[in-house]
């Protein structure tokens, strides 16, 4: 483990931008200070992820920041889609259509947006669980006026119903992490160091079981309605229907990641401390995981079989895979592999999805699935965008999210996970009938007007260059991992995986 002063960068890219955002004209005016932010935290960021897969983890700060392989895979994902989506917010800002914001609102937007990518990066490269759960918080608290932008009744509503469930999900993960801390021996808690992830994991054996395990409950509740599992997932699909589109690629491309990193950061802590007491039992967590997981899966295919809102359906779709990425480190092995790898295929193939959804209901003026039919006539690309979307996140071969979805079946059947593997395979089925029906009705059914009769043609596609490079360039991403998984990437999610095993990378 190696000291990396660099890693302070990572802090100081975003809070430029901020401060660049504030001297903005007009939305170009702050854009392009917020690509630049971005794209320097990409540089930095692909610098240290770098460091981490060819020296080891990385630390500064006396400690108190880390970076590991898990927490740098999930910091590779986030400046992916914080790239994409920064670059799409000047083809869906720059169309109007509503979504104009004044000079005032503007510069919010640009302080904002670049205050929840520093909190999401605050979060991923703590090392100490306090710092981390207010990393979440700040998250919690940035996001929540990014919904209202610009404000309407509906909007500021799921901004209220997103502040109150997510800060009561928070304070259960506050709770959580001091019965964690509480479970150290009086002795240790001294040393000022109790609250260092990677001591806590030296140092599980010493831990008291009864304190982790009404921890990792509390941290259950708490993070997992964060991370928008079933049934703490009502704030989601309001915050993301009503929330403009970039900001909905980002809540649900990787915001949904970020608690869900907390909670699996406590996991190697449990399994370690299982092999040592008997009022632990091994695997204790990861049958937890696994419940939740199928539980967030079978409520979202209950929900989306019903509904007409393209933005509601994506947040639900959402849900499901969040379930399938915690059912997968439940299952252990394999299966961790495997939901990394889901990770950040979803999060590719739902940003897109946004983006599509976003430009879509700019062009007909509606999110109402029944008056968006002909989309592949009207609207050859974000048409295609969406329709091609839509099959890779219900798992569709050969997109890579019907691989990821493979292996963690192939997880399940290797434990021997037999019940587990027939309701994933139940959902995941009504999931693809349910969504697949949408997606034929978007591509070649018929438009419809609020009384049932024919609609009239929406306003013509206006697809520029950057547009067609993020659509054909997101789905030439999923195809590709679909038909061959590199080996670096292979490699980079062997030693990610490895930490959630137990291991140091």
């Amino acid at each position: 483990m190696t000291e990396d002063p660099l890693g302070w960068l990572l802090f100081v890219s975003p809070f430029l931008g901020m401060a660049a955002c504030l001297f903005g004209r007009r939305m170009r005016g702050v854009l392009v200070p917020a690509l630049l932010a971005v794209l320097a935290e990409v540089v930095v960021g692909g610098v240290m992820v770098g460091r981490v897969l060819t020296k080891g983890p990385v630390t500064w700060g006396a400690t108190w920041f880390h970076l590991d392989a898990l927490s740098a895979w999930h910091l590779a994902i986030l400046l992916l889609v914080y790239l994409l989506s920064t670059l799409y917010c000047f083809t869906y800002y720059g169309h109007g259509h509503g979504t104009a914001l004044s000079l005032a609102q503007t510069r919010r937007f640009g302080l904002l947006w670049l205050g929840a990518l520093s909190s999401m990066v605050l979060v991923l490269v703590s090392n100490n669980l306090g710092i981390m759960w207010a990393g979440v918080e700040a998250t919690t608290l940035v996001t929540a006026f990014l919904i209202c932008l610009p404000a309407t009744e509906q909007s500021l509503e799921a901004m209220w119903k997103y502040l109150v469930i997510c800060s009561v999900g928070v304070a259960f993960a506050f709770l959580g992490t001091l019965l964690v801390a509480a479970s150290t021996p009086h002795g240790l808690q001294e040393s000022g160091e109790f609250l260092l992830w990677t001591w806590l994991r030296d140092t599980a054996p010493t831990l008291d079981p009864g304190f982790l395990k009404a921890g990792f409950l509390f941290l259950l509740v708490g993070y997992g309605t964060k991370a928008g599992l079933a049934p703490c997932h009502s704030w989601l699909p309001d915050a993301h229907s009503q929330a403009p589109s970039p900001v909905s690629a980002v809540f649900s491309g990787f915001l949904l990641n970020t608690s869900l990193y907390c909670l699996l950061r406590f996991v190697p802590i449990l399994e370690a401390a299982s092999r040592h007491h008997t009022a632990l039992p091994p695997g204790w967590c990861r049958e937890l995981l696994v419940v939740a997981g199928l539980i967030s899966l079978l409520v979202a295919a209950a929900f989306i079989v019903f509904q007409h809102d393209v933005k509601r359906l994506l947040a639900y779709c959402s849900v499901e895979h969040m379930g399938i990425i915690v059912l997968g480190v439940g299952l252990g092995g394999w299966g961790t592999f495997a939901a990394l790898f889901h990770l950040l295929n979803h999060s590719v193939a739902k940003t897109l999805s946004f983006f599509a959804a976003g430009r879509l209901g700019q062009m007909h003026g509606t999110h109402d699935l029944r008056r968006m039919g002909g989309l592949l006539r009207s609207s050859p690309v974000w048409g295609n965008a969406l329709f091609w979307s839509l099959l890779a996140l219900i798992g569709a071969a050969p997109f890579s999210l019907f691989l990821s979805e493979l292996q963690i079946l192939m997880a399940a059947a290797d434990r021997r996970a037999w019940w587990p593997l027939a309701l994933f395979l139940a959902g995941s089925a009504v999931v693809f009938v349910g969504v697949l029906r949408f997606a034929i009705m978007l591509a070649w059914g018929k438009r419809e007007d609020a009384s049932g009769g024919p609609e009239s043609e929406p306003e013509p596609e206006k697809a520029g260059k950057l547009d067609r490079c993020l659509v054909w360039g997101c789905l030439a991403f999923l195809l590709f991992l679909g038909l061959y998984l590199t080996a670096p990437l292979s490699s980079f999610l062997r030693q990610a995986a490895a930490v959630l095993e137990g291991g140091t990378r």
